[in-house]
């Protein structure tokens, strides 16, 4: 057997592979592309191009394909071959250094939210060379950038590698005025992907799950998660050599897969990586999740990545662990009365940012799915706020009202320009229900739900926290000495007062904080209609405008998709629930409610005035039942087909999230209600119990 430090990253056109199989020249010209962003001359993409074919032929790969991620928010690919025919009848195996950096893509069936017409088809890929290359199912994956023939975005990629691009610009800015070099600043990234795993058998019984990856009815299971057992349990043996193939072959693709576990749910894991780049961090959760889907089937398992797949017990989230690394953690507080101060703007601008642009991160991670998790009792509320904890919380206290700060430890330290604290780090407990925490010397953002992927939260995480950066440097630029320290502490001050408002150290589950939220003037967007609408507001398009990272029409053509993507998806479910009720359920509960009433015949004719009060009773609730679901679905059809009838998406979106949803929840109870009074044999689906707790 392998050692996997041997077979890590063997999939993976990393630097040490360039390094190995690149001339010398052309490996020091390549790094400068990808670490200090200098143009590639072709030339160079040719010499690239050929090592890059020569090692992934190696690898068993027969074609390459340009990796992009559409608006749609999955992964594509279009496989070509290396095949190139001769005059004599042979073959050779070719690539370009123009096949390497740039495609071309039918973009027609793509979502592009009005950025371009359905009959103008071309769109282009551009090789991103900060994520390396990779061989997967025998083909080169190449990442890239896609773009629309007029070079708007028409991905998810693009935005973020300018947000990344703003964030580090700005962030130097700062860097500078403490006498620091300017270097590369990126944003990190490690998520924290959650999952359920089911038998595939189970899953093709489910219609709901097929189509919409959630069960739409569903009663609760005798047993759920209030045992405690699941979490950190011992592992199923199935599970776990699922588990295993999924460690070896993210390993192998240079993910760096490292913890996994039974989440507290039934049937629920977790897999967490360890901390990359942005850019290349999503694309690896990307990967992973890709990855999960596919090698579920091994073992007669479906994996299901949907944020709420059962109600009743916890869905499942992606906590985004965000911090910036230059030459060190710029979250890591510092050795010196400097450090610190420095470290104290880069917490105020994450603050302000998070404030100022709380909307926008609640938009983010908006999705059907995910309206069903936030706020719930087992993952954050729709309302934004920060955790910073006790030591911190008191740092920010005694800086806002002024007055001398005393650690944990109980040591008493003068926050004055001359005389900044040593303070400590990760000397507090975890939130879990806080929606972003400071965890030490990152951030983990924790609303993200399991499907998503995570570049728009990190876009605009990023860029939220390049504008706070940009506005720190535009006041502070040109003092220096003594003057910089005064101003830049009245600064602080001055920005933490206006922006204390999103700091909450409390629980975050509790009723009183929605009642506190609403009087501290905290948005609280319950459902994606409701939070969408936030990403056109001049506001938003202001801030993506003035640090470059998107046009106004790009950020209108990401909301038209975005509430297109809702729409459809609750257009599904609603279509489903209807055809599962009237082709499954109903015919099954009268078929045993037929049943009863033929039972009570049968009884009372073969002993009359024996007692069949119990029957009879049942038959009743079983009728009853009918006409409850009846009445449901005649109410859900009728609003379902007044909701297609709306043009404008945003008013379709609305009547989904406020009328549909609330008539789709009393058509389930009323289903539900009947699957634990109607004998197993009659029931049509595998229910909770059979798929929970049978892995």
């Amino acid at each position: 057997m392998a050692r996997v430090s041997d077979t890590y990253g063997s999939m993976v056109f990393n630097e040490h592979t360039m390094q190995e199989r690149l001339p010398s020249a052309t490996y020091k010209s390549l790094l400068k592309t990808m670490k200090q962003g200098e143009p590639l001359e072709i030339e160079v993409a040719n010499v690239v191009a050929h090592a890059m074919k020569e090692w992934a032929i190696e690898k068993g790969a027969t074609h390459f394909t340009h990796w992009f991620q559409p608006l749609s928010g999955i992964t594509s690919e279009k496989h070509d071959s290396f095949l190139d025919p001769v005059s004599d009848g042979r073959a050779i195996m070719s690539f370009s250094g123009k096949e390497l950096i740039s495609g071309e893509s039918d973009a027609s069936s793509f979502p592009s939210g009005g950025l371009r017409a359905t009959f103008e088809a071309r769109g282009y890929t551009a090789w991103d060379p900060t994520s390396y290359a990779f061989v997967k199912d025998e083909v080169l994956c190449i990442p890239t950038a896609f773009c629309s023939y007029t070079g708007e975005a028409l991905d998810k990629k693009t935005p973020l590698l300018r947000s990344m691009s703003a964030v580090e610009e700005q962030a130097n800015r700062v860097l500078a005025l403490f006498g620091w070099e300017p270097q590369r600043v990126v944003p990190t990234v490690g998520a924290e992907q959650e999952y359920f795993l089911i038998s595939e058998k189970d899953y093709a019984k489910r219609q709901d799950l097929v189509m919409c990856g959630r069960t739409l009815f569903g009663y609760a299971p005798c047993k759920g998660q209030e045992l405690e057992e699941h979490y950190f349990g011992a592992i199923r043996p199935t599970v776990n050599e699922f588990m295993k193939e999924l460690d070896d072959e993210l390993w192998a693709l240079g993910v760096p897969a490292r913890t996994k576990h039974n989440e507290v749910a039934p049937a629920q894991h977790e897999l967490a990586p360890i901390f990359t780049n942005a850019n290349r961090g999503v694309d690896e959760n990307l990967l992973t999740m890709e990855k999960m889907r596919l090698l579920a089937s091994h073992y007669g398992l479906v994996c299901l990545l949907h944020e709420k797949p059962f109600e009743g017990i916890n869905g499942s989230g992606k906590h985004n662990n965000w911090s910036l690394s230059a030459s060190k953690n710029l979250f890591d507080p510092g050795e010196s009365p400097m450090d610190n101060l420095r470290f104290l703007v880069f917490l105020t601008a994450v603050i302000q940012a998070v404030d100022d642009y709380q909307e926008l991160l609640r938009m983010s991670v908006a999705s059907a799915g995910n309206d069903h998790r936030l706020g719930a009792d087992e993952a954050p509320p729709a309302i934004v706020s920060i955790f910073l904890g006790d030591e911190l919380d008191a740092i920010v206290d005694a800086l806002v009202d002024d007055h001398e700060y005393e650690s944990a430890e109980k040591v008493a330290m003068d926050l004055g320009v001359d005389v900044l604290p040593n303070f400590l780090k990760d000397n507090t407990d975890r939130n879990r229900t806080s929606p972003f925490a400071f965890t030490g010397n990152k951030f983990e953002f924790r609303m993200p739900g399991s499907n998503v992927n995570l570049s728009d939260a990190n876009m605009i995480l990023n860029t939220a926290v390049a504008k706070s950066f940009k506005d720190f440097a535009d006041a502070m630029e040109g003092k220096e000495g003594d003057e910089f320290e005064t101003a830049t502490i009245a600064y602080i001050r001055k920005t933490l007062k206006a922006h204390r408002r999103i700091i909450f150290n409390g629980n975050g589950y509790a009723e009183e904080w929605e009642r506190e939220a609403e009087r501290r003037g905290l948005a609280n967007h319950r459902t994606t209609a409701d939070a969408l609408p936030c990403f056109v507001d001049p506001k938003s398009i202001a801030l993506f405008e003035e640090l470059g990272v998107l046009s106004e029409a790009e950020v209108r053509s990401r909301y038209e998709v975005k509430l297109e993507k809702y729409n459809k998806l609750l257009n599904i479910e609603a279509r489903t629930m209807k055809r599962m009720v009237r082709r499954a359920y109903l015919p099954a509960i009268n078929g045993y409610a037929a049943e009863v009433a033929r039972g009570i015949t049968a009884v009372r004719a073969a002993a009359a005035g024996v007692e069949v009060g119990q029957q009879e009773a049942l038959l009743r609730k079983l009728l009853a039942g009918v006409k409850e679901i009846d009445a449901q679905l005649q109410a859900l059809d009728a609003a379902h087909h007044a909701a297609l009838e709306l043009v404008d998406q945003q008013q379709r979106a609305n009547k989904y999230a406020h009328e549909i949803v609330p008539i789709m929840e009393k058509l389930r109870a009323a289903v539900d209600e009947m699957e634990i009074v109607t004998d197993r044999d009659h029931w049509p689906v595998p229910t909770y119990n059979d798929m929970l707790f049978y892995v």
